[in-house]
């Protein structure tokens, strides 16, 4: 079973992104409510996507993302960062710190799962 993990701070955006996932099938996720949270979580199984907001407290999103990419452990595992910052500096940072893809809220849950199917060999 692949595994996904969703850093996130808020509880809704976390809900309604395991209900997107859940459209494709059966995947065990994870959820974090920071990005420490999810650097807490991370050797406790193998993660096969990461979905993350930006704005979260202690570690925010890109933090996190830097700190994926500098470990050999997670520097393969693709990191979604979805987020209300859309402008094209936000996409592009993201792009440079090692972002596979960048979705800004709001986003339709049909394009996510179209995204998470092309990483995790699943059928839309």
């Amino acid at each position: 079973m692949k595994t996904i993990l969703i850093a996130d701070d808020s509880a809704s955006m976390r809900a309604m992104l395991i209900s997107t996932i859940e459209a494709l099938g059966n995947f065990c996720i994870i959820e974090a409510s920071s990005g420490f949270e999810a650097l807490r979580l991370l050797p406790r199984k193998k993660v096969d996507l990461i979905l993350t907001d930006i704005n979260m407290p202690d570690i925010n999103g890109l933090e996190l993302l830097g700190y994926l990419r500098d470990n050999p452990n997670y520097s393969d595992i693709p990191v979604f960062i979805i987020s209300s910052e859309g402008s094209e500096r936000d996409i592009e940072k993201g792009k440079i710190l090692g972002a596979n893809e960048y979705v800004v809220k709001p986003f339709e849950p049909s394009s996510l799962r179209e995204l998470i199917a092309s990483y995790i060999a699943v059928s839309v």
